[in-house]
């Protein structure tokens, strides 16, 4: 080997070295950058993977909050009448879902009659109440999911309770159905009870069955553990028609606006998720325990 031929090969292998050196220490500055402020995991999946500016999703990287509105419902969603905290399924679903996705929440009260409403315009990104199915909401919104399946009861007063032993009995003239302006019953109801007469009332869905405790109307229809609940605080005049047979068994499920599919997609594969590993039902037969 020549002389000039050597002294090249080691000016290289200087070259190298040195240039090894430097890349070492840019990984470990890196790393220590890393350390020192590493990024949310939340975050870190969202960077670059084509989720699109305007979506709910998009939040997470600039650090936002989860605006959600909420109707009362009770097991469902509800106001403790001792605490004044927000408890229920679904806010504790809602809770989980924040945690998740590493952002706070900002709730907003609003009623069933005003949800997609505001929901449509921009009011808060997710109504996290309990959602029945019903073709005039898909039409206006997106359903999650679904996370539930619910069937409905009707209450009537108890003095009623011999006369009205099945679900058929209160098709008929004299009857006359109290529903919450709004709700899915005022639209699914008159549909299965043609013969009776309705009236709505405005409000949380619960104050639609004053008139019935008032005997200013036959029968209050709401969601089966709801009914169940409302029951067991109002025992002294409320009953349930043919308790053993829920009727009209729908999704349930939280609502979202037309449009935004990432934040669509996510939700409905985290609704499997929590669903798949027992959540819903552990909260459900939490909340349903508390009534006994």
């Amino acid at each position: 080997m020549t002389k000039d031929i050597k002294d090249r090969q080691e000016v290289e292998a200087s070259d190298l070295s040195r240039r090894s050196l430097l890349t070492g220490a840019a990984v470990v500055g890196a790393g220590v950058a890393l350390v020192v402020a590493p990024p949310r995991e939340a975050e870190a999946q969202l960077l670059e993977n084509g989720i699109p500016p305007d979506s709910v999703l998009a939040k997470i990287k600039k650090g936002g909050s989860l605006n959600v509105g909420f109707a009362q419902t009770p097991l469902w969603f509800f106001k403790d009448a001792k605490s004044g905290e927000l408890r229920g399924i679904y806010k504790e679903l809602v809770d989980m879902l924040a945690r998740d996705l590493e952002m706070t929440v900002a709730w907003q009260e609003v009623t069933f009659a005003n949800a997609t409403v505001g929901l449509r315009k921009g009011d808060f990104d997710l109504f996290g109440s309990s959602a029945v199915y019903t073709i005039p909401r898909g039409l206006a919104c997106n359903f999650v999911g679904p996370l539930w399946v619910k069937g409905s009861h009707a209450i009537v007063h108890r003095d009623d309770a011999e006369k009205f032993k099945t679900i058929e009995d209160l098709n008929s003239p004299d009857v006359t159905f109290s529903v919450s302006a709004g709700s899915s019953e005022e639209q699914r109801l008159p549909l299965m009870f043609p013969k009776a007469k309705f009236i709505a009332i405005a409000g949380q869905q619960v104050m639609a069955a004053e008139p019935v405790r008032a005997r200013r109307a036959t029968a209050y229809v709401v969601g089966d553990s709801d009914a169940i609940a409302l029951v067991k605080r109002n025992g002294a005049w409320a009953h349930i028609v043919d308790p053993e047979h829920p009727f009209d068994k729908r999704p349930n499920t939280w609502l979202i606006r037309h449009g935004d599919v990432a934040w669509k997609n996510f939700l409905d594969f985290w609704a499997s998720y929590v669903i798949a590993n027992g959540e819903v039902k552990r909260l459900y037969d939490k909340y349903l325990a508390e009534l006994a």
